[in-house]
């Protein structure tokens, strides 16, 4: 069975959302220790701590230790890696309720305390009505509802008023007293008008939300406490209850996180007493209104929540939890409590004509057999089709895909179907729609098998997925729904084969009490696996591994430049390439100093001199542009089957279809067979990943814009003023306005990508050609010396929402180890010397028609050398990132 959820091992669990709320009723218990709550630690570079704090780095990384005490290494540092990419004011809104403030006070301090500390920053919006309540008695005041609304009268608003400030206040104050900055908002946040002002007075219903005061808080360094009074246009303060103006805010804000706080720790189911796991609204709520026990308080509160999740993105999700596990449903895959969530609806076929091909064949660029080029989704389909039964299942969005294999009818051995596929999406892992496909296939078949290899990181997910197991050799075949120990062993035979390693007393066998209930503890499957059982072909599914055993010999043509010089950096550390030669016309005679491997020293190769090497096995070719189709011509004159690999990386051959064009994020396939490869411009490799996902929404008939600046490095070492710091000092150059060659790269490459991206099946159907309107690049030369910026627009044939489009970059890219995803806007000097792209930003226009995507890449590395690299391992069978850091 080959699985790959995404690239992300984020549990659905933990990340389990996009959205939540954080509602604070009665009681909080915190597990966090009280030094935890020291200081206030912030990851914005606005943040300015006086010099009395302790260093902010050793501090986080003890609160990060700490952590490990009650989730994994792995989890906590996806789980902040997840929380740190989003805006600061987009991770969470918290709604803490007055008896909270009332009862634990320095509970909730230091709860806040702690989030800071991780460099989180959690919106606080909070009531206080059992102490308005105790006010108002004392007043001779008698509170009034009507349908659950207290009715506001001016005696009651004026106590209010002063309460909620002087609450307030408190909160603020003990925050500061733990070394938390924080900032009272008591109004100017929320808009109003009189809900119904003869029925409930001074009772406002929130029409707007002003974020300014928000934001300028969070870009102090401090938290915004904020109270739920509001105010109309004309400045008259109205009560509004604090669950309401939460909910209003998290419609504005769209946080990462949305939880409700109770205790009891989620929802009851009334008919069983078990608490619920997990809710999809979609799927679910009509069913539960019929629910007996589905009534009162607990359906308006759902319907609230769904009222909620209505108008946020589908990814968010609300968690129903307690107080003390507060830290467990942040910083943990198997959560705590009730998690609702829309959803997405389900389908299970077992006729390939009923999927939507496309689609899957999208989904399947996340498969490690296709991505290694060892098989197509078009190679799979063909199985399938060849098969008398199987099921597929997934969601109707295509976030996730499970394909179980049934055995042949007339096939001797016992009658197993095998789980053979299970792909997804980041998206669909952090939004638990593989847990949905996984709950939904276990309700069709009572039993199943699937083998994965023993090393894979995520076991356990599949321990708490299987009643028994057994190990042999590097494979473990998990099942579930057997009681018969002959089928058992039948089962395992048929599944690993003959060829598996015997090894009786490695083989262990664990049983559990419980059959898999789809818990919400899950963690994604990145290894390979290989499946044959009862009639199904054996199918090898691992990624290509190196098969030299002596390093692979390159030579270099041209190692003057910036780029030669990092490309010889990464050989030193190059465990299968070693430098051969090393050509330079100025440099001939002189020792190669910087590299370190062995004593080399520059010649000057002739194009003639080529074809007489014998003990290179690649030419990389570093000449300006124009210049090296001599020593190109020279390498094709050797046979075939003794021709070395060709590297180069002017722009001489890429627009040459009879190369490969060597961007491994979309044709690691190609690049694996290729024999020449045409290295991108840098320019045109940030491009190119920044425009891609969004090409099937692009609009036609307007051109998208590329406004890039790089160092002066990217000039090249011959001067001019382009990379002269005197002239660029205080600078910014333009050239190049129109038809520079990479804005022709650009658009010639992304018209061929088609195939091989993720994100462009859904709108691209039924069009002859994506890009259309070619793409207009605008360079320009700034005055440091490393690194790129690019801002690019993009117009939007459909309107979408800057969640929907950054969801599309994260799946597009969900499985790449050198490009990066954030919600911020990336800045130069923190990708410079990185071998990495990061894009972000992902603005959207109020007409929901633009997109503006920025993107960084270090114009020696990623843009240049390090793609070097990477592509000279593929072609040459070795893995894709030796040598490369990962970022």
């Amino acid at each position: 069975m080959y699985s790959a959820f995404g690239s992300s091992s984020l549990g659905g669990n933990a990340v389990r959302s996009a959205s939540r709320v954080f509602l604070t009723q009665g009681k909080i218990q915190a597990n966090c220790p009280r030094l935890l709550a020291r200081r206030a630690l912030a990851t914005s570079p606005a943040r300015h701590l006086p010099q009395r704090w302790p260093d902010a780095r050793t501090e986080k990384e003890n609160i990060v230790k700490l952590l490990y005490n009650i989730g994994s290494r792995k989890e906590v540092e996806q789980y902040l890696r997840h929380f740190s990419s989003v805006e600061s004011q987009k991770f969470a809104v918290i709604k803490v309720g007055g008896a909270v403030l009332t009862d634990e006070l320095d509970t909730l301090a230091s709860s806040l305390t702690f989030l800071n500390n991780v460099g989180l920053y959690p919106i606080v919006v909070h009531g206080a009505g059992p102490q308005l309540n105790k006010l108002l008695e004392a007043a001779g005041v008698e509170p009034q509802y009507h349908e659950g609304i207290r009715i506001t009268d001016r005696k009651t608003l004026e106590i209010a008023r002063s309460l909620f400030q002087a609450e307030n206040l408190k909160l603020v104050e003990a925050l500061e007293r733990l070394g938390t900055r924080a900032r009272p908002i008591p109004g100017g946040v929320f808009v109003a008008d009189y809900l119904d002002k003869e029925r409930y007075g001074l009772v406002g219903k929130i029409v707007g939300v002003k974020k300014e005061m928000i934001q300028s808080s969070i870009q102090a360094g401090a938290l915004p406490i904020l109270t739920s009074l509001a105010e109309t246009p004309d400045g008259q303060i109205l009560n509004v209850n604090a669950d309401v103006a939460a909910g209003e805010l998290a419609r504005v804000l769209e946080p990462l996180k949305v939880v409700y706080l109770n205790e009891k720790n989620g929802l009851i189911n009334g008919s069983t007493g078990e608490k619920i796991s997990v809710i999809n609204l979609d799927e679910e709520y009509e069913s539960l209104l019929k629910e007996p026990w589905f009534k009162y308080g607990t359906k308006l509160k759902i319907a609230q929540i769904k009222e909620l999740l209505d108008h946020l993105p589908r990814s968010s999700s609300v968690a129903i939890i307690s107080a003390e596990h507060l830290h467990k449903e942040l910083f943990t895959d198997s959560g705590a409590g009730t998690l609702i969530r829309r959803g997405h609806r389900l389908f299970r076929h077992k006729r390939l004509q009923d999927v939507d091909t496309d689609r899957l064949r999208s989904l399947f660029q996340l498969d490690a057999a296709v991505r290694s080029g060892q098989s197509s989704a078009a190679q799979y389909f063909k199985y399938l089709e060849g098969h008398p039964a199987y099921g597929i299942y997934g969601d109707e969005s295509y976030q996730a895909v499970a394909i179980v294999i049934e055995p042949r009818a007339d096939t001797a051995g016992p009658s197993v179907p095998v789980l053979d596929k299970f792909l997804a999406t980041k998206a669909g892992t952090l939004n638990n729609v593989t847990d949905n496909v996984w709950n939904l296939l276990t309700r069709d078949y009572p039993r199943l098998a699937w083998v994965v290899p023993h090393d894979d990181p995520n076991l356990t997910w599949h321990f708490e997925r299987a009643t028994g197991s057994v190990t042999r050799g590097r494979q473990t075949v998990f099942w579930y729904g057997f009681e018969d120990m002959e089928e058992v062993k039948q089962c395992v035979t048929n599944l690993l084969g003959d060829a598996a390693e015997p090894a009786p007393a490695a083989a262990t066998t664990t049983t559990t009490t419980t059959a898999p209930t789809g818990t919400r503890a899950f963690s994604t499957l990145a290894a390979t696996a290989r499946a044959r059982f009862a009639g199904v072909t054996r199918r090898a599914m691992s990624t290509a591994t190196p098969t030299r055993t002596t390093p692979a010999r390159v030579g270099l043509i041209g190692a003057r430049g910036y780029t030669g010089q990092e490309f010889i950096n990464l050989l030193n550390h190059h465990p299968n390439l070693d430098l051969a030669y090393v050509s330079s016309r100025e440099l001939q005679g002189q020792r190669l100093a910087s590299y370190r491997k062995a004593s080399l020293d520059y010649v000057n190769l002739q194009p003639a001199d080529l074809k007489d090497v014998t003990d290179v096995d690649c030419w990389v070719m570093a000449l300006p542009n124009g210049v090296c189709a001599p020593f190109v011509n020279a390498v094709n004159e050797i046979p075939l089957d003794r021709r070395p690999l060709i590297l180069d990386l002017s722009a001489d051959y890429r627009f040459d279809d009879t190369w490969t064009y060597g961007l491994p994020e979309f044709n690691r396939a190609e690049v694996r067979q290729a024999r020449a490869v045409s290295n991108p411009g840098c320019y045109a490799t940030g491009s190119q990943l920044a425009l891609a996902p969004l090409l099937a929404h692009l609009d036609p008939a307007q051109a998208p814009t590329v406004f890039g600046v790089s160092g002066y490095s990217g000039a090249g070492t011959k001067p001019s003023p382009k990379n002269d710091p005197e002239f660029l000092k205080d600078n910014l150059i333009a050239y190049a306005l129109t038809d520079h060659i990479h804005e022709r790269e650009i658009t010639h490459q992304l018209r061929r990508l088609r195939p091989f991206l993720p994100a462009a099946a859904d709108h691209a159907k039924g069009s002859d050609e994506v890009l259309t309107t070619p793409a207009a690049f605008v360079p320009h030369v700034a005055p440091y010396f490393q690194g790129i910026h690019l801002t690019v627009s993009l117009p939007l044939r459909t309107k979408l929402t800057s969640r929907e489009v950054r969801e599309l970059y994260e799946t597009a890219y969900g499985a790449e180890q050198l490009v990066h995803v954030t919600s911020e806007i990336p800045l130069v000097r923190d990708n410079a010397g990185r071998h990495s792209v990061t894009l972000g930003g992902f603005g959207v226009h109020s007409s929901g028609r633009r997109a503006v995507v920025v993107a960084t890449i270090d114009n020696l590395l990623k843009g240049a050398a390090t793609q070097a690299v990477q592509n000279i391992n593929l072609a040459l069978g070795l893995d894709e990132y030796a040598s490369i850091p990962r970022d």
